[in-house]
């Protein structure tokens, strides 16, 4: 009803995508703790007098406040949390690699509104290893995008064959089957990936970080080609910004 006052909430976020609305005003994408994917007006950031347009920059960690609304929120109050867009800026590698995270993030979010605390804590740990560089990129968005797949359901079958389920090391690998296949299940066109390429795939989706790092350039190569081959597969649509992800930082 008119006058009624509505609702306010707030969560700490992760913005995933800023577009501009009229011309000061600015449509916010936010992966929320406890809310899930939010969409919300922020009115007013692209003026220079705005107190926290550059705090709703996209990859930033964000402590916001937003009133409820029948389509669009509205942000009543940003405070940055870490604003990791500043160390992307002005790196090409890191800034793609930070563009694909928060773009598979928006795309594996469910309905907004719904919560999806793992998600978020993925994407939020995966901008964070990025700002501090202590692993190269390309490992880094492999392993998000592993887990989230993961997450989705849509976890690649490693230590046994997507297919009949028979445990063991097996040595083909097939996007449209779900993962490794053994000898008996290998369908026409799979791939044979070397052992090292497997085992580093198992390490980034375990977490297993002395692996990864010791891991060859070649085999981060065929291991990021397998990731995003198989995550391509389950999308309805390809992925914008990952055919633009700096794959030789290492």
């Amino acid at each position: 009803m008119p006058g009624m006052r509505r609702p306010l909430f707030r969560d700490d976020a992760v913005v995933l995508r800023a577009q501009k609305l009229g011309e000061s005003d600015r449509i916010v994408t936010l992966l929320t703790r406890r809310h899930g994917r939010i969409r919300a007006v922020a009115r007013g950031v692209r003026k220079m007098t705005s107190k926290y347009g550059a705090r709703l920059e996209p990859f930033g960690h964000v402590d916001v406040q937003w009133a409820q609304g029948s389509g669009l929120h509205t942000v009543s109050q940003a405070e940055g949390i870490s604003l990791f867009g500043k160390h992307f800026v002005e790196d090409y590698s890191r800034y793609t690699t930070a563009s694909a995270i928060v773009e598979t993030a928006e795309r594996l979010s469910p309905e907004e509104g719904e919560p999806t605390l793992r998600l978020f804590q993925l994407t939020l740990g995966a901008l964070r290893a990025l700002s501090v560089g202590d692993h190269a990129t390309s490992l880094v968005l492999d392993a998000f995008l592993l887990r989230a797949m993961a997450e989705a359901g849509w976890a690649p079958a490693l230590t046994a064959c997507a297919v009949c389920a028979s445990p063991g090391t097996h040595r083909a690998f097939s996007v449209p089957a779900g993962g490794v296949v053994c000898s008996n299940c290998r369908p026409p066109g799979a791939g044979h990936p070397s052992p090292a390429t497997l085992d580093l795939m198992i390490a980034l989706m375990g977490g297993d970080w002395s692996v990864a790092d010791a891991a060859a350039r070649a085999e981060g190569r065929e291991c990021s080609g397998l990731v995003a081959a198989h995550l391509q597969w389950h999308l309805e649509r390809a992925l914008r910004s990952l055919p633009l992800v700096d794959r030789g930082e290492r």
